[in-house]
């Protein structure tokens, strides 16, 4: 139940931020599928695998940037359309509020224990996004190099 609980949040805060972001109608579902198999990757390594973090929101962003272009090409729209609302999930909200709040409480250990949770999160995903478009330029030299001249 709590994996169909997660699948369908993340798909539904997706979706939402999608809204917001004005991206177009029909790339709704895709979209939230698309954030919410990023979570559902970030939740299980974290849950069932105890992987850190960063390796778990690092193999999320892979992810997301995998399924962004997938479904970038099969609906013919920018790959961004798809990974600006499906990073959502991901983003360390609580983490950088938390590190805040305790800095306010003068909790000044606490705080940077946030502080770097948040930067090993926002690297990871960053790290996440810069492997996909590696990735995606291999494949695009690979499958040039193989096309008949």
């Amino acid at each position: 139940m709590t994996f169909i609980i997660n699948f369908l949040f993340s798909m539904f805060s997706t979706i939402t931020f999608g809204i917001i972001t004005n991206i177009p109608r029909r790339a709704f579902f895709t979209c939230g599928l698309t954030g919410a198999t990023g979570w559902m990757t970030f939740w299980i390594l974290q849950t069932y695998c105890h992987q850190n973090i960063g390796i778990s929101n690092f193999l999320g962003a892979l992810m997301i940037g995998l399924m962004s272009i997938l479904f970038s090409r099969k609906m013919h729209m920018p790959v961004i359309v798809f990974n600006v609302p499906s990073l959502v999930p991901l983003v360390p909200g609580g983490p950088a509020f938390m590190a805040v709040r305790y800095m306010m409480d003068q909790k000044f250990t606490e705080s940077m224990e946030r502080v770097v949770t948040v930067l090993v999160t926002a690297g990871a995903i960053a790290l996440g996004f810069m492997f996909t478009n590696l990735i995606e330029r291999a494949l695009k030299r690979t499958r040039s190099n193989f096309q008949p001249k």
